[in-house]
């Protein structure tokens, strides 16, 4: 198997374990045999656990920075676009349910190691919806009181709370679209601006 392959086969299987036993209680091995590889393996490509759940961040965020940024690259509107980041969010979380886990629960872990990566990669994701909040405002389309600071937490919250809920099988009765329908439509009905 070619280096490349297997650091794929290491990544989607420690995602897999970190989503069923929680980071601090995953262990090398659980991710070797996941992966069917040797332990040691894991070691020629990764420094340690905190390493691996970085390289899922980095590869499967990043993954997702590209795929979101090829769909807004197409649009103008910032109305759309919000809808765009929404919809491609819950589509992947909703598709790979293991890495929606990691996501909500490593993310809010509190080692220094992780805090400072969140500042990183993973704040370079979440900045899009701040990118288009700005691009709104700019447009006089959204509220110029409005922080996209603020916006961007609040709707990746909410993002994050949706894709809690579908990871427990709870109020699954909705698609995906109508579901980002409705995101987009509470928040933007919240920051458009007044046509006086």
């Amino acid at each position: 198997m070619k280096s490349a392959d297997k650091h794929a086969k290491i990544i989607r299987a420690a995602t897999k374990v970190f989503a069923k036993k929680g980071f601090f209680n995953a262990r090398i091995s659980d991710i070797a045999k996941e992966a069917k590889v040797a332990d040691g393996t894991i070691y020629l490509y990764f420094n340690n656990k905190f390493d691996i759940l970085i390289s899922v961040f980095e590869q499967e965020i990043g993954k997702l920075i590209d795929q979101v940024r090829v769909l807004l690259d197409k649009e103008d509107d910032p109305r759309k676009m919000l809808e765009i980041f929404i919809t491609k969010h819950l589509t992947e979380m909703k598709k790979n349910r293991n890495l929606a886990e990691v996501i909500q629960i490593e993310l809010r872990q509190t080692n220094k190691l992780i805090r400072d990566y969140r500042n990183n990669r993973f704040a370079e994701y979440v900045n899009i919806v701040s990118t288009i909040i700005k691009k709104g405002q700019e447009e006089k389309i959204f509220r110029q009181d409005i922080l996209p600071g603020i916006a961007k937490r609040a709707i990746f919250g909410a993002l994050d709370e949706i894709s809690r809920i579908w990871n427990l099988n709870l109020d699954t009765n909705y698609t995906v679209e109508e579901t980002a329908r409705q995101v987009a439509d509470i928040f933007q009905k919240g920051i458009l601006a007044n046509k006086d």
